[in-house]
């Protein structure tokens, strides 16, 4: 009895071990800057000399910060952009290539459909922003198709007016994201029982039926992974913002974390961007854990049934 006792000790020092690596790196990577930036958001701090500790008067002041509040506000339409709208076209294009063009053509026409769309993935966002930028231009690319067929009277500096940047953003989101969920799902369907649609298509159900009945729910845990991450992702946008509006015009299109860039290294306020950017962290963690529980929830549901 001892002698089992000493080895399920060692087993347990030896299992701990293999978790010693994970945790230096979660320590290095989120845990010592988490904790820096909180202690910064409580003071105020130039970047240099000593900080000087003001309690939690960063915090109130985001509460009455109407930028703060525009930021969020933005975050909901990135959410549409790059969670809403790219995870229900992903699952449609994934339903159409894997049921019906992968079943009627030979597999390379959908695998080389499925590439197309996942390439603005592979660019790099700097490059794609950069790209974007030239076409949606006042002399870009985009007012030159519309004098082309005679809709000049429509053409825009789509990203200079607030009243069309924050749109123009969105689709450029759209057209980035859409290939993520469509790998995806496509990949989540390889392991659907094809005699599901066999069946059913002997039984006369149409692709619609097919969709709804079997593509959805077979695939339902890797809608949760798309929809959490795409969610992730949209909170912490950065790279095309900064690459394509700069938060701008007159803050059309600043997003949470571009005001915490520009607050903590533009404007030199380390305090008061430390407690934007710590808002913005708890923001995307509470928002992980309600996933993670309404996925688990669902899944204890259909175990049940």
């Amino acid at each position: 009895m001892a002698r089992s006792s000493r080895a399920v000790r060692r087993g347990r020092g030896v299992y701990w071990l293999y978790l010693a690596p994970g945790g230096v790196l979660f320590a290095a990577v989120i845990a010592v800057p988490f904790g820096a930036s909180l202690y910064l958001s409580l003071t105020k701090w130039s970047g240099i000399g000593d900080p000087t500790y003001v309690g939690f008067r960063n915090y109130e002041r985001l509460l009455h910060d109407d930028v703060f509040w525009t930021s969020f506000r933005n975050t909901a339409a990135m959410i549409v952009a790059m969670v809403v709208v790219p995870t229900v076209i992903g699952l449609l294009l994934a339903a159409v290539l894997f049921d019906v063009i992968g079943r009627r053509f030979s597999g390379p026409v959908s695998g080389t459909l499925r590439a197309v769309f996942y390439l603005p993935q592979v660019l790099p966002v700097v490059v794609a922003g950069i790209v974007w930028g030239w076409i949606l231009r006042p002399d870009g690319t985009a007012n030159d198709l519309l004098d082309a067929v005679g809709l000049g009277g429509l053409s825009h500096d789509w990203l200079g007016s607030p009243s069309t940047a924050l749109g123009a953003v969105m689709l450029v989101m759209i057209w980035v994201q859409i290939g993520y969920p469509v790998v995806v799902f496509m990949a989540a369907l390889q392991r659907v029982d094809p005699d599901l649609y066999e069946a059913a298509e002997l039984d006369g159900a149409g692709w619609l039926r097919r969709f709804r009945h079997i593509t959805v729910p077979q695939i339902r845990p890797e809608m949760f992974v798309v929809t959490l991450t795409c969610t992730i992702a949209a909170l912490k946008v950065f790279g095309p913002i900064f690459a394509l509006t700069r938060g701008g015009p007159d803050n059309a299109t600043i997003v949470p974390s571009y005001f915490a860039y520009s607050t903590f290294f533009k404007k030199l306020n380390v305090g008061y961007g430390s407690a934007i950017a710590t808002v913005l962290t708890l923001i995307i963690v509470v928002v992980s854990a309600v996933f993670i529980r309404v996925q688990s929830a669902a899944e204890n549901a259909e175990g049940t049934a």
